[in-house]
């Protein structure tokens, strides 16, 4: 009888009840009815599309003292965002795709590309100016100013408070925004003075929490192009002077005209760099858009032990882009950090190196070979580097020449599904001087479908030998990390992974599963909000963009299943669920795929999103709408 107990539980709800079909529907429902156990337990959980979306929108409404209606939440979807995008169709043949219109015959796939960018500016029909948040002091554009200059007239116009507490001003003393930020009547006196706590300005003097900001002086030097690269200009010098010859390793003769020293002769060897232990660390992926400073911090807290900043490119680091720039940023929370880089050619990659190295406070540096967007591979950046060995080495090569932390380098399988060459670049990169591999299990074909190869992972983790070797891909929970451990890796790198549940650092590090409560997450999210808040400010731009990267986190949040409601645990990474209720209302917006369900998250932590505000996800996220 145990066994047949099993055997009707472990089924599916759908399956259990579509037993109906052979006749047994009412058989089992007595048989479970006669242990105690109600059937209806097993789908209570389960729900329609259309019930789904129909119960979120009425407790919405309901919440707010408005009667919900079809209309009204149509009219709102609009209001608030671009339609999202139509749901996945089925593979079709080419001569269906041909029919249908598609005359190029190739599937749909891919990102919402050319998704509307609003830029922060349009939030504000007119902003205050720079010289009456700080202090009053005069304006240098006098009458040619663009910017509020009056005050009260400015906060008859200025958009209502989020909250009654700034957390700025409650953190460190006070707020850089003043009059402008969103939380102003916290810190704002009747008659609009800005105040100050003086104790906790004191506390934090001399403390920056942020270091690696780009400095007027450095970003004018790299736009004149007065920037020294002494390191990098002696190597590629060597690459001209080698390019002839058979042996590309043999050095030219030492100068000896005038002084000989030391620097000229000896050089800094391997083992004399800045050492990283990697050895069974839980590391954070560099992750484009999300993987920002606020996002970072929140992983940090849950557990995890190396960070690394979103991927910038090293041609824009080197013409002193201050929004490549904020890529390199690094928060005194994160203990071990490194930064992330793509190019495609020797000379702009070493010296990009040197340029880290000699302005940023980084622990190592990393070589992006394993990004597969179009716009990186066509040139050959990315994984295009995997195809092109003899740049790939000069690269390696030359960074490792400038940099005095190590070199890391992410590779990806391979470019063609079938055809895996990371077990042939290992061994060279190894002689080249790379201090750490990660292998992503997949190729740049399969982009994130079909599962991570862990089988060619172990391969390529004892080819990598005594260097270590960080394996990626599909891991959701402790047990997965446990499986991926028994492989031989040195440690594992997390993506996805901690963008759907970034307390999946505790999970492993306790080996348990967490089934985290809605409003603990939410917590999260609150967390992330104070973050973004601190780092790209209290005003609406600040506020506006941390919504931003708020929704863009919540594109992967939502597909979060919570441990109590699964029938089989733990949760694994490319699964789908049927639509699902919650626990509670909260656990069922969360639970959305809907992108105006997440900037109703937004609005319970930012306040009301603006007029002219929307919104579409970088990926599709709409894969089980």
């Amino acid at each position: 009888m145990d066994s047949e107990i099993v055997t009707i539980l472990e089924r599916s709800p759908e399956s259990f009840f579509r037993s109906s079909d052979n006749g047994n529907l009412e058989k089992n429902i007595v048989f479970l009815s006669s242990l105690g156990l109600d059937a209806k337990d097993l789908h209570r959980f389960l729900t329609t599309k259309e019930k789904f979306h129909g119960f979120i929108d009425s407790e919405w409404q309901g919440s707010k003292g408005e009667k919900a209606s079809d209309n009204d939440t149509a009219e709102e979807a609009k209001e608030i965002c671009v339609e999202e995008p139509e749901a996945k169709k089925l593979k079709l043949d080419t001569e269906e795709r041909t029919k249908a219109g598609n005359q190029d015959g190739k599937r749909l796939r891919g990102q919402n590309k050319s998704r509307p960018h609003t830029k922060p500016t349009a939030y504000d029909e007119k902003r205050l100016c720079l010289s009456v948040i700080q202090a009053n002091r005069e304006c240098p554009f006098g009458d040619k100013c663009h910017f509020h200059h009056d005050v009260a007239e400015y906060m008859a116009s200025k958009p209502a408070d989020i909250g009654q507490s700034c957390y700025l001003y409650s953190t460190f003393g006070k707020c850089a925004y003043g009059l402008s930020c969103r939380f102003a009547k916290a810190h704002t006196t009747p008659d609009f003075k800005t105040m100050e706590n003086a104790d906790l300005v004191k506390a934090r003097e001399g403390r920056n929490p942020v270091k690696n900001s780009l400095s007027k002086d450095l970003q004018n030097r790299l736009r004149k192009r007065s920037v020294a690269f002494k390191k990098s200009e002696e190597y590629l010098k060597t690459l001209s002077n080698n390019r002839d010859k058979k042996d590309p390793d043999k050095q030219p003769p030492v100068k000896t005209v005038g002084p000989l020293t030391d620097a000229d002769v000896i050089k800094l060897r391997p083992c004399e760099k800045k050492q990283v232990d990697f050895q069974d660390k839980l590391y954070l992926a560099p992750l484009t858009t999300c993987g920002n400073l606020p996002f970072r911090r929140v992983c940090k807290r849950f557990g995890a032990d190396i960070t690394c900043g979103e991927m910038a490119m090293c041609t824009n680091l080197l013409q002193g882009q201050q929004s490549e720039w904020a890529l390199l940023k690094r928060h005194e929370s994160e203990d071990l950090f490194g930064v992330q880089v793509e190019g495609c050619f020797p000379d702009t990659m070493t010296r990009c190196a040197e340029l880290i190295n000699n302005n940023t406070d980084v622990d190592f540096v990393d070589i992006n070979s394993g990004c597969p967007i179009d716009l990186v591979y066509k040139k050959g950046g990315g994984c295009g580097l995997m195809t092109r060995t003899r740049k790939f080495e000069q690269i390696v090569k030359g960074m490792n020449c400038v940099l005095d932390v190590p070199l890391t380098v992410k590779i990806r399988t391979g470019v063609q599904e079938k055809s895996n060459v990371a077990h042939r670049l290992i061994p060279e990169m190894k002689k080249w001087g790379v201090s750490m591999i990660t292998l992503h299990g997949r190729s740049r074909e399969q982009r994130y479908t079909k599962l991570a190869d862990w089988d060619y992972i172990t391969t390529c983790s004892e080819l990598a030998s005594p260097v270590p070797l960080f394996g990626n891909g599909d891991i959701l929970s402790y047990e997965d990390a446990m499986k991926a451990r028994e492989t031989g890796v040195s440690g594992i790198m997390i993506a996805r992974g901690a963008l759907i549940k970034p307390w999946i650092f505790t999970e492993i590090k306790e080996s348990r599963h967490w089934d985290i409560s809605s409003s603990e997450r939410l917590d999260i999210l609150r967390d992330f909000t104070n973050f973004g808040l601190e780092h790209w400010g209290s005003d609406t731009r600040g506020v506006e963009k941390t919504r931003t990267f708020m929704l863009e986190w919540l594109s992967f949040m939502c597909r979060y299943i919570p441990v109590g409601l699964l029938e089989r645990v733990p949760q694994k990474i490319n699964e789908r669920p049927p639509y699902y209720m919650g626990r509670n209302y909260l656990e069922s917006l969360m639970a959305s795929q809907n992108v105006g369900d997440w900037v109703r998250i937004s609005e319970m932590l930012l306040g009301p999103v603006p007029k002219n505000f929307n919104f579409l996800p970088k990926h599709k996220a709409n894969a089980y709408k």
